[in-house]
This record gives structure tokens, C-alpha cells and sequence, in this order.
């Protein structure tokens, strides 16, 4: 059986909201992340989804620590993330790695590849200065760039070649966990195929844990193992590819799925879209009950009143109260 390598339990991100100049008081909180319980396996690729709000970048980010923890706990290899020093999360980077959505937002402008891609190797001491020429070198290949281009900026690259550069850099201390907030949303599909098919190949070739958020999810079913999908801070489905985006279940994951797209023009000019009603509620103040339900077409008076719990169904876990009827 896989190792369990990172575990999110009952994870909850809260930004408080204050009002006031000179005395500030909390008047709300936006619940950006609510109550998550995540496993993720050795050599595994999680796809994460859901639209634009729910708290995928922001989980993420919770994950690497990078964003103030409310309550919960990060586990890797059974390492508290959560209650862990700024020493000792400096030594838990080198396990854990994440690749931004935007390249150009996260790499240096005034630095050049070679300095970009040498400093984590050269601030953990993975390799000496002398190696670190042919280190750099080794990772720019590894990423499908020529080596000789590691004294350009950032700004002298394409858009996917920059995103490669994002990427060497996360694999420079070779993690165990990698985090992916939407690689290729800003990426032409032609080099979106190339990015994917790059990460597939390193996972398979490293032995790496992928974490993959993205919200098209015919890109997540391109390269992931499981999907768990989000909304308004939970995840209400979660389970294989195959199972979660040929059978959704829960009905806020039908409706995404009805949005794929199909290459076939006869099927996509038949194809039924699922089109939910108002827009998504605020986190400030998200509805009583379950979340979905002020636009789900199933919801019932208990819906309104219960919060649905994250169950085993059907060979997956479903949040919804209805999961048997629909």
C-alpha cells in the first residue's frame, strides 16, 4: 500500500476583517479555507478544482505556510507544519516545493537564471560552488531548456519557458511534495500540453507527489490520480479521475463537468450544459446548512438547516446530503 507522505487535517484559514483607523475592531472573517482533511500518497498526483474564490490558491499557500494557519494541522512524513519552527521549516522546504501560477510575478526580474535556479542549491548546501555550474546546467536540461541560456533574465524568455525555469527551481533540492496553483492557466494550449506532459514525465521519473490545482478540468484529468473538488472552502467530492469526471456525483461537480468542452462539434452543439443559478456565496458569510444549497436544483429543507458531512459513497467520499437520490 502507498505511505500517506502529507495529511491535511480539519484545515481552516480565517482572514479577519477589521473596521477603524485608530481602533480597529474585527467585524467578520473571510473563511477562505474551511474544515479540509486531505491525504495525499507517495508518487501521487492530486488534482485540486473548483471556480475562481474557493480557496484553492489560498490552501496552497496554508500548505507551504506561507499563509497563517487558523486551526488544523499540515503533516508531512509526520512532521507538524503548523507548530514548526522558522529553522525547522526552512529544513522542511527542502521536502516541500511550490510552483506559482504566474512566472513572471515569481521570478526575480534583476536575477538571472543561474542565480535564480543557485540559490536554493547553494542556502541549503545541496552543492558547492564549484558544482553548482554543472547543478544548474543539469536542472535546466531536466526541464527541457538549453543550458546555455542561464546567464538571460526572465523577461528574455516566452511565457512556458519561463514557467519551465518555475519549475527547475522547485525540483533544484529534489522535493518529495510539490505544489502546482495553475500552471498553465495563463499559457497557450499548445504549451500547456507541453508543461503537462513535462510534470507527468518528472513525476513518473522522480517519484514526486503532485498536488495540481486548476479549475478546467479537462486539464486535471489529463494528469491526475484522484480529484478533489472545492467549493466555498471544503471539498464536496473527492475521488479517482475517472470515477469523479465520467460519474460526478455531487451536484456542484456536475456542473463543472457539464463544462468541458468536447473536440467533437456534433457532440458539443448536443452537449447539456448545467447552468446553477446566482452566484457563489460569500465566504464573509457563507449560508447555514450546506453551502451549496441557495443554488443546487436537489436542495430540500434539511439541506438548508444540516452540514452535510464528507462520507464514503459509491467508492468516493461526496458531501452531500442527497448524494443516494440524485
Amino acid at each position: 500500500m502507498p505511505e500517506t507522505i502529507l495529511e491535511l487535517q480539519d484545515l481552516k484559514t480565517h482572514f479577519p476583517i477589521y473596521k477603524g483607523v485608530l481602533l480597529k475592531r474585527e467585524i467578520g472573517k473571510v473563511k477562505a479555507v474551511d474544515g479540509v482533511n486531505l491525504k495525499v500518497e507517495q508518487g501521487e498526483v492530486l488534482g485540486l478544482v473548483g471556480e475562481s474564490g474557493c480557496g484553492k490558491s489560498t490552501l496552497a499557500r496554508t500548505v507551504m505556510q506561507l499563509v497563517h494557519t487558523t486551526a488544523g494541522n499540515v503533516e508531512l512524513e509526520g512532521r507538524n507544519l503548523t507548530h514548526s519552527s522558522p529553522a525547522e521549516m526552512l529544513e522542511i522546504r527542502r521536502d516541500l516545493q511550490m510552483i506559482f501560477q504566474d512566472p513572471y510575478a515569481s521570478l526575480n526580474p534583476r536575477s538571472t537564471v543561474f542565480a535564480t535556479l543557485a540559490e536554493p542549491l547553494l542556502v541549503h548546501k545541496v552543492c558547492t560552488q564549484k558544482e553548482v555550474h554543472a547543478r544548474v546546467g543539469e536542472l535546466m536540461e531536466t526541464v527541457g531548456l538549453a543550458p546555455r541560456f542561464m546567464q538571460k533574465y526572465p523577461h528574455e524568455f516566452s511565457g512556458g519557458q519561463r514557467q519551465r525555469i518555475a519549475i527547475a527551481r522547485a525540483l533544484a533540492l529534489r522535493p518529495k511534495v510539490v505544489l502546482a496553483d495553475e500552471p498553465v492557466s495563463a499559457l497557450d494550449v499548445s504549451i500547456q500540453a507541453q508543461i503537462l506532459n513535462l510534470l507527468a514525465e518528472l513525476v513518473k521519473k522522480m517519484g514526486l507527489s503532485l498536488i495540481f490545482i486548476a479549475h478546467d478540468l479537462s486539464v486535471v484529468k489529463h494528469i491526475s490520480d484522484r480529484v478533489a473538488v472545492m467549493y466555498l472552502g471544503k471539498i464536496v467530492e473527492l475521488g479517482t479521475a475517472e470515477q469523479v469526471i465520467e460519474n460526478p456525483i455531487h451536484p456542484y461537480t456536475k456542473a463543472l463537468v457539464s463544462a468541458i468542452p468536447t473536440a467533437n462539434p456534433d457532440d458539443e452543439r448536443n452537449r447539456k450544459r448545467i447552468m446553477l443559478p446566482g452566484d457563489p456565496p460569500s465566504p464573509i458569510n457563507p449560508p447555514a446548512g450546506c453551502a451549496f444549497h441557495p443554488r443546487c436544483p436537489y436542495a430540500t429543507d434539511e439541506c438548508k438547516a444540516t452540514v452535510p458531512a464528507l462520507e464514503t459513497f459509491a467508492e468516493r467520499e461526496v458531501s452531500c446530503l442527497r448524494k443516494a437520490d440524485i
